[in-house]
């Protein structure tokens, strides 16, 4: 289903660039345009210009006080591989940064179940990478409604609960630093599933 898009992609990539000419983020900047160039003609379920997914988890990530080159950077680029058919070799960013793109590149290996839990766990491995797994999930069920159908919502609703949220109460331990943005994050991605659990089954009755 089309709908009207929320945001201006291109202000997005302007205040990114402005944050990060600033801050000397230069990693950000050249992984910033590499996305742009490589999303392109791509669009989300909902019709929007595909950019609008790694612009907004980079803008968000802003709003939540990150200011890592490395976090940033991997917001942009984490689909890249994944959808656009791009080796990692061709990321204009640091081998740091193009290891958490790796490990957020989805690869099935065995059933469902296994790769699934291969995948999570190679996430955890890495701060950045959990970071930013967390922001692409919560981006994710906040904007399923409307565009996925109800079996798809609980799909993903179901997968979130398998793998997601356990990973997050894992990263707490590994990443004490970092409890406070997890805490907001778990907040958030729950209130989504919450709602739209509820939104289906009011819809249903």
């Amino acid at each position: 289903m089309k709908r009207e898009a929320v945001f201006n992609h291109e202000k997005m990539f302007t205040y990114i660039r402005g944050f990060a000419s600033g801050a000397k983020l230069e990693n950000t900047e050249a992984a910033l345009i590499f996305a742009r160039e490589k999303h392109m003609e791509q669009k989300r379920k909902s019709g929007e210009p595909y950019i609008t997914h790694p612009l907004t988890m980079a803008c968000y990530a802003m709003s939540l006080g990150v200011r890592s080159d490395e976090i940033l950077s991997a917001c942009l680029l984490h689909d890249v591989v994944e959808d656009c058919d791009v080796t990692l070799d061709l990321l204009p960013v640091s081998n740091n940064i193009r290891r958490s793109v790796d490990l957020l590149t989805f690869v099935k290996e065995g059933d469902e179940k296994t790769a699934k839990t291969i995948y999570y766990n190679r996430i955890l491995s890495d701060r950045t990478a959990t970071i930013v797994k967390l922001i692409d999930r919560y981006h994710n069920v906040s904007t399923m409604g409307g565009v996925f159908t109800k079996e798809k919502i609980f799909e993903y609703i179901e997968e979130t609960k398998d793998f997601v949220l356990p990973m997050l109460e894992k990263a707490t331990l590994k990443y004490p630093n970092d409890s406070n943005l997890f805490f907001i994050l778990k907040y958030n991605i729950m209130s989504m599933i919450n709602s739209l659990e509820a939104a289906i089954d009011a819809y249903t009755k």
